[in-house]
């Protein structure tokens, strides 16, 4: 049974406040990188899609996607759709958390360990 199943679809305003919540968590957590100097990360949102450029020219993109109420990320590692279920952004292949991934993939790009969390 794929890891959504358990998906319950939210309303549209539900939906737009948890990616927004999500999106705004992200910024909130590289602002204080930046305030830190653990790391120069640019993070550039336009509307529902937030791209964070790394050191050396990678990316990574968060993307809302409203009609499928999912978060797409994409990332060197691949790209990922995660909905929502009991409450965790859960990766629709798979299962895995998001800012679970989100971690791994920024380490990754940037060489150093950093860590997403939820709020």
């Amino acid at each position: 049974m794929p890891a959504f199943a358990s998906h319950t679809p939210l309303s549209d305003a539900e939906f737009r406040e948890a990616a927004g919540d999500v999106l705004a968590r992200i910024e909130a957590t590289i602002d204080g990188w930046l305030q830190d100097d653990v790391i120069d990360i640019d993070a550039n949102r336009t509307g529902g899609m937030l791209e964070l450029s790394f050191p050396g020219g990678s990316k990574i993109v968060v993307n809302t996607q409203p009609p499928l109420q999912e978060l797409w990320l994409a990332a060197r590692r691949g790209g990922f759709h995660f909905k929502q279920v009991s409450g965790e952004w859960q990766d629709t292949r798979n299962g895995g958390v998001f800012h679970t991934v989100l971690s791994e993939c920024a380490s990754e790009q940037s060489g150093k360990s950093l860590t997403f969390t939820p709020g």
